[in-house]
């Protein structure tokens, strides 16, 4: 006879030797979430994101994004690279004060989460079907896995499988680890017991709320995306609204303002995969430099890693902002040629979108 409870267990054990922190299972009715999600969409809070709204409910019914559906089981991965000591939140502070240096958000600086966490899902994925195989369970099992790259409550499944709680960022967030952890899923048409979920420990606290550059946090649990730095610098394709470019700082690709600020991740765990530490170029780097990349210098230099999905184009916009707010916080004057001169070789590039951002970085000098 088939032992859910002893399966759930063996796969805890496969998933920790594939270097996930923590399994859960959750069921697949989500009725209850949509109201929420759809009330999300209605506000616009999901921006120039189409896909999220021409999804709509698919993310809240499994069973629609891969019929059959019965269980899912989640998984988080840490990802604070290994090599960082236990001052890593002073350090990323400390990185957003000075201006003409380059921030990338943590999660980024190592291989793209999306390879890494796909290929070790589908291994996990194998190994069950090969457990339910030797026990004459497997005739007819069904999976996919997901990280995402699809239509599904990731959170939300998250949060009632047990992997953690719903933070007032909007991220999952547990006691013992905070919130630097990916999130995967593997849709199964096997039923699994659910494992319980936990309660939420954020209390009175809004630090992550307090934190956000640019108020994109407009409540407790309640993202406006379109404020997010994280959305501007990535997914957002045109030009930076005018009044947010001087909240953006040095931060070029992401944002994790609102995980520094939290007091959980104190206790964020380092990730045991060497895919996770931070490349060579990554961290610490200037402006400058990273506005001078041709294009065929950025493919190279990111190859593998999440950066390269929002191309050259976006990636000089995104650093002519920063340079401009390091402008206009009052550069020495050797630094502030050395910046004026770097956006002055970009000032005919072929994209309106860059000339456009160079030209209002190239105003704020002595703002």
């Amino acid at each position: 006879m088939f032992d859910g409870v002893q399966f759930v267990s063996q796969i805890r054990a496969w998933a920790r030797e594939l270097g996930f922190s923590q399994i859960g299972v959750a069921g697949v009715d989500l009725r209850d979430a949509e109201p929420g999600l759809l009330a999300w969409l209605q506000a616009g809070f999901h921006g120039e994101m189409a896909y999220m709204a021409s999804h709509g409910l698919k993310r809240a019914r499994p069973q629609e994004l891969l019929p059959g559906t019965l269980s899912v089981v989640t998984a988080s991965m840490d990802y604070l690279p290994r090599q960082r000591g236990s001052d890593w939140c002073e350090q990323e502070w400390a990185r957003l004060r000075r201006p003409q240096e380059a921030v990338i958000s943590m999660y980024a600086r190592g291989r793209d989460y999306h390879k890494v966490l796909r290929q070790r899902l589908q291994k996990l994925a194998e190994r069950m079907q090969q457990a339910l195989d030797a026990q004459r369970q497997g005739d007819g099992f069904t999976y996919r896995a997901f990280t995402d790259s699809a239509p599904v409550m990731e959170v939300e499944l998250a949060q009632r499988s047990g992997i953690g709680w719903r933070g007032k960022h909007t991220l999952a967030l547990r006691r013992d680890g905070g919130s630097l952890f990916f999130l995967g899923e593997i849709f199964v048409n096997v039923a699994l017991p659910p494992t319980p979920a936990v309660s939420a420990h954020c209390g009175s606290c809004s630090a992550c709320l307090t934190a956000c550059p640019t108020g994109a946090l407009v409540g407790p649990y309640r993202l406006d995306a379109r404020r997010c730095i994280s959305y501007l610098t990535i997914e957002h394709a045109g030009p930076i609204p005018l009044a947010l470019r001087p909240l953006m700082g040095n931060r070029i690709y992401g944002c994790d303002d609102c995980q520094l600020a939290c007091p959980w991740n104190k206790f964020a765990r380092r990730s045991p995969l060497s895919d996770f530490d931070e490349r060579a170029g990554f961290s610490g780097a200037l402006l400058v430099e990273y506005l001078s990349w041709t294009e065929a210098e950025f493919l190279r230099r990111t190859e593998g890693s999440p950066i390269r999905r929002i191309g050259h184009e976006r990636w000089l916009r995104n650093v002519a902002v920063a340079l401009g707010n390091a402008l206009a916080s009052g550069l020495p004057a050797a630094e502030q040629a050395q910046a004026l001169a770097a956006l002055h070789a970009r000032a005919s590039h072929p994209s309106p979108l860059v000339r456009e951002h160079v030209c209002w970085a190239m105003a704020q000098a002595g703002r």
